[in-house]
């Protein structure tokens, strides 16, 4: 299927800029403590937390992709919006509204935090014509 190029609003020069200094602020904080630990601390790590390093290392690959086409990994910079914003309303406010609040969450939503950032930088009409009113590819192949 293609793409209606004439229904998807452009992004502005200094979105895509921004876009690119998003990915590349994700990549390097990352890739500054993330690789590190995968490579030198990980023989006793608990199952969930070398799952939860390794899949932070894959998206230092993929944020690096992000650097030359800022557009269309969109859905890499979605999932770190979603799951810190789940994380921050589920989880960082009950605990502070609950006196619950540990260092551990304080270090998590210092980290996670930042993700606010990314909100005003999307291109939000891109998004809504391209993920949301653009038809998506047909579930079976069509018969020619």
């Amino acid at each position: 299927m293609s793409i209606d190029h004439q229904s998807i609003p452009t992004v502005a020069g200094w979105r895509i800029a921004a876009l690119r200094i998003l990915y590349a602020l994700i990549a390097i904080g990352l890739s500054s403590f993330v690789w590190q630990q995968l490579f030198f601390e990980s023989a006793d790590w608990p199952l969930m937390r070398g799952i939860a390093k390794s899949m932070m290392g894959a998206l230092v690959f993929l944020c690096l992709l992000g650097l030359r086409y800022p557009l269309q990994m969109l859905p890499v910079l979605f999932f770190e919006m979603l799951w810190k914003t789940i994380w921050l309303l589920v989880i960082a406010m009950p605990a502070a509204f609950n006196d619950r609040w540990t260092s551990d969450i304080e270090s998590v939503f210092y980290e996670s935090i930042g993700i606010v950032i990314a909100y005003a930088i999307m291109p939000w009409r891109y998004i809504w014509a391209r993920y949301i009113k653009q038809l998506g590819e047909p579930w079976r192949a069509s018969s020619s």
